[in-house]
């Protein structure tokens, strides 16, 4: 172990955040709905991105930008990261509701 600490200093039970940890409610476990949830709402936000966004094809190029109607990296990479929170947003909102 590290310097000076035996097994049993550096065990959960001991850490200080214990406490909290034992308060925190569960996690949803990954499924395919929630997998679902996320593609959809990666979807929307590159739908709201390119709507939106003024110059959605400056900076560098993606691959096959067609792929994602010419957007550049940047623009993919802002989009897909709004994505992600809405994503998180209505999976955590869902799985409060009971549908995942």
């Amino acid at each position: 172990m590290g310097a000076g600490r035996s097994e049993d200093e550096a065990s959960p039970e001991n850490s200080m955040l214990a406490p909290l940890l034992a308060i925190a409610p569960a996690s949803l476990s990954w499924s395919p709905k929630v997998g679902l949830v996320m593609i959809v709402a990666n979807v929307i936000a590159i739908g709201i991105g390119k709507a939106t966004i003024k110059y959605p094809n400056e900076g560098a190029q993606l691959p096959n930008a067609a792929m994602f109607g010419g957007m550049s990296h940047a623009s993919l990479l802002a989009t897909t990261s709004f994505g992600h929170v809405l994503g998180m947003g209505a999976i955590l909102g869902l799985a409060a509701r009971g549908v995942l």
